[in-house]
């Protein structure tokens, strides 16, 4: 979660940069004489501010949340959850398959040495 609220802070940064660049070009060629500026269209004349699309994104989350969790989760959970298998016997099985690995590799080397140094 702090790897998401890190990437979501620095594109938020990169996008203030960007909007602070196009300010400087637009007040540049605003400068130039003879440059009149074109009415902006009504849907970017009004930009909510940030505290209200963050409210707007916090009342949007609640009700979604709400509408996904049943009333009986836990008996949910409950039902689908797992014993969770013991590390140890995960790298024991890991090590025998090695292992059992390891001695057919072995076998195979010996087995075409045999055959291609054997009696010609």
């Amino acid at each position: 979660m702090p790897d998401r609220l890190t990437e979501l802070q620095r594109q938020r940064h990169l996008l203030q940069e960007h909007v602070a660049w196009l300010d400087r070009e637009i007040a540049a060629e605003s400068a130039k004489p003879g440059a009149t500026p074109a009415p902006l269209p009504a849907s970017v004349q009004s930009i909510p501010s940030e505290s209200a699309v963050l409210a707007i994104a916090a009342q949007r989350a609640t009700t979604q949340l709400e509408s996904v969790l049943p009333a009986d989760a836990e008996k949910i959970l409950e039902q689908y959850a797992s014993t969770p298998r013991s590390i140890q016997s995960d790298v024991k099985r890991g090590c025998f398959i090695y292992f059992f690995l390891a001695m057919a590799f072995v076998a195979a080397g010996v087995i075409a040495l045999y055959f291609h140094s054997g009696p010609k």
